[in-house]
């Protein structure tokens, strides 16, 4: 009798921990960080249970106003968590100014003092540091943070008069702290003007998801390339995986073993998004999401459902 109840106990044990350690943990939730209009309000809030319907945070009001920069934008708001559950965000802070947005928070209510990170001013000419992101590898507890930027000169195969002239690469430098930064380099020359990387480790390499901005022929497309290290070398960039449409600043997520890619239709003024099982073959479920309107693209990431309990707590939707 006995043994019958220890074997009825662990078996009851082993269906506990397989429900939370499959898919989407049972005390998480989906968010997804996102700006408005020209990003001068700061940074805005959604959340969701499944990923496809998207609900409005604080009535669409900013969580956080920009501070720093002579622009005072706070676009493209990238948000990412670390192993001890702060945190992190990065963002465009200017058009033209050759640093970056940086704050931490505990809670996604209560902010740091936002740090302006000088990343590409030792290169006096460049136009721009746009769409910062942040990935983190575990092992080395190193956090890389990337962009796009345009150094004129540079890259003169692919330089045209159209989109102003801009001709961007991505470009990275590494921190373990947010304090001390090394020396940007170069992380992807894919041989065409490229814009919003995102990177995401999955299975022991790193997927980057990136616009290919060329103009004259229009591409404005989003493709997948890969590395087996955080810094590369990635590899040449995929057949688009988006439509006949402009798409820009993908983001993504792992739900039920699929991918899901959101990005921001920016022409059609709405969300978009493609799943794939293999990265391979995608499929547009643009119709199948639901964001609330005015969204621009930011960040999909999962946070402790509790996160969100004390936010709704503290603002209500």
């Amino acid at each position: 009798m006995k043994r019958l109840l220890l074997i009825t106990i662990t078996l009851i044990w082993v269906t506990l921990l397989s429900s939370c350690c499959n898919g989407q943990k049972e005390d998480s939730v989906f968010m997804f960080s996102y700006f408005v209009g020209n990003g001068n309000d700061g940074l805005h809030l959604l959340y969701s249970e499944d990923g496809l319907k998207w609900i409005t945070l604080n009535e669409g009001k900013s969580f956080l106003t920009p501070e720093i920069s002579n622009d005072k934008l706070m676009r493209d708001p990238y948000i990412i968590e670390d192993d001890n559950g702060v945190f992190h965000m990065v963002w465009t802070v200017s058009w033209t100014e050759r640093g970056i947005g940086y704050a931490y928070s505990t809670d996604l209510i209560n902010w740091s003092e936002q740090q302006y990170i000088p990343v590409m001013e030792h290169e006096p000419t460049t136009r721009n540091s746009w769409a910062p992101e942040i990935t983190y590898d575990k092992e080395s507890k190193m956090f890389m943070i990337y962009w796009s930027s345009t150094i004129p000169g540079l890259f003169p195969e692919t330089q045209i008069e159209a989109d102003a002239g801009y001709n961007h690469r991505i470009y990275y430098c590494t921190t373990y702290d947010f304090k001390e930064f090394s020396d940007t380099k170069l992380l992807y020359d894919p041989g065409f003007n490229v814009i919003d990387a995102s990177i995401v480790p999955h299975d022991g390499k790193y997927v980057m998801f990136l616009k290919d901005e060329t103009r004259e022929p229009a591409k404005k497309s989003l493709h997948v390339a890969t590395a087996d290290n955080l810094t590369g070398p990635y590899s040449a960039a995929s057949e688009a995986i988006t439509g006949n449409y402009w798409a820009e600043g993908p983001t993504s997520l792992i739900i039920d073993d699929k991918w899901i890619v959101y990005f921001d239709k920016y022409t059609d003024k709405k969300m978009g998004a493609v799943t794939s099982a293999d990265l391979i073959n995608w499929e547009d479920i643009s119709d199948d999401v639901e964001f609330p309107q005015g969204t621009r693209h930011g960040t999909a990431f999962t946070v402790k459902r509790s996160i969100l309990d004390n936010i709704l707590k503290e603002y209500g939707k």
